[in-house]
């Protein structure tokens, strides 16, 4: 899977320009396969762009900005929701990629599937405890019922 980074070659805001730069530093930084496709010089590039970013994420006059990530032709997002993600360490969440082997990101995910396990393993536990219990009361009430039927088969037999 690669990502593709839309950005702008020559586009006129710093603003802009800086978030592009972090963007791809950000990715370089992580050695995570990208490829960036400029807007500015790409009619084809910046129609595609455009198509594909959600319309709730479209700003209000309908044109969205670079930088825009995408995930092959899965949308992952914008400068901002990628400034988020890095925020909270989940880029490669953002990203929509497995986290690599030793990052804080596969750490998180390992020891959060180790409590899942960890609850399921007691719920199972629980679960056979119930089971064990019901049993027993439902092997009582089938002593109880034989006592009384022995009970009263013995008075009426005398």
């Amino acid at each position: 899977m690669v990502i593709k980074v839309f950005t702008a070659s020559s586009s006129g805001s710093t603003a802009i320009k800086k978030k592009q730069q972090d963007v791809v530093a950000f990715l370089e930084a992580l050695k995570v396969d990208y490829t960036q496709l400029d807007i500015a010089c790409n009619v084809e590039n910046r129609m595609w762009m455009r198509k594909n970013v959600p319309e709730e994420k479209k700003p209000a006059n309908g044109i969205p900005l670079p930088p825009q990530i995408f995930n092959e032709e899965s949308y992952c997002g914008d400068y901002d929701t990628f400034f988020d993600a890095k925020e909270d360490n989940s880029v490669y969440a953002f990203l929509g990629l497995p986290p690599p082997p030793g990052s804080k990101q596969a750490q998180a995910e390992e020891e959060e599937e180790q409590e899942e396990e960890d609850l399921q393993s007691e719920e199972e536990e629980e679960l056979r405890q119930l089971e064990e219990e019901d049993e027993a009361e439902e092997q009582e009430e089938e002593e109880e019922e034989e006592e009384d039927l022995e009970e009263t088969q013995e008075e009426e037999a005398e």
